[in-house]
């Protein structure tokens, strides 16, 4: 019977120890403050969209108050130079002026409220001309939101006072049921 106790205390410590330790899903390496909330478009978030077609590559970047149009050659990868670029969204319309081979921009007006905007942009080059449809999403961007594990520090520090308690109790009574033990045999 002794045995078994002891086979018991040693599979509850060595449950107990992970959790005392705080035994959590991350890396390890959260000692600092949280990370601060997303940072609203109008603070640095650069919400961006990108589509492919047999002709283009096109990445397209709400960047301040500009448009940017980055025009690719699909196959080539080479920048689509002196094209005429047309933007059309819910909220403005206009051609984009080249600012670099390849690289186009396009002034908004005003700022667009946070959510999914869909773009219709007409590419006419030299050799091809295409319509691409895209969805440029203003609402928070993805590389600013972090991860979160739904626990604080506090849980951390809670898990293990909860099981170094329960490791101090599951103790006691050891001790205390081992001298019982003792007194019997005497």
């Amino acid at each position: 019977m002794r045995h078994v106790k002891k086979f018991i205390l040693v599979i509850f410590i060595a449950f107990a120890l992970p959790a005392w330790a705080g035994g959590d899903s991350s890396d390890g390496h959260s000692h600092g403050a949280p990370t601060p909330a997303p940072a609203p478009i109008s603070q640095g978030a650069t919400p961006r969209t990108a589509t492919t077609t047999e002709e283009f590559e096109v990445v397209a970047a709400f960047e301040g108050q500009n448009l940017v149009v980055y025009v690719d050659h699909f196959a080539s990868n080479e920048p689509v130079a002196r094209a005429k670029v047309e933007i059309e969204g819910t909220r403005f319309k206009g051609i984009a002026s080249e600012t670099a081979p390849g690289t186009y921009m396009l002034p908004i007006p005003s700022p667009l409220p946070p959510a999914k905007h869909a773009l219709t942009i007409s590419i006419e080059s030299a050799e091809s001309a295409d319509l691409l449809a895209v969805t440029l999403d203003t609402s928070t961007s993805a590389a600013h939101v972090a991860p979160t594990h739904g626990q604080g520090a506090w849980t951390n520090w809670a898990i293990g006072a909860v099981a170094a308690a329960l490791l101090l109790v599951s103790a006691i009574v050891f001790i205390v049921q081992r001298r019982q033990g003792a007194k019997r045999r005497i």
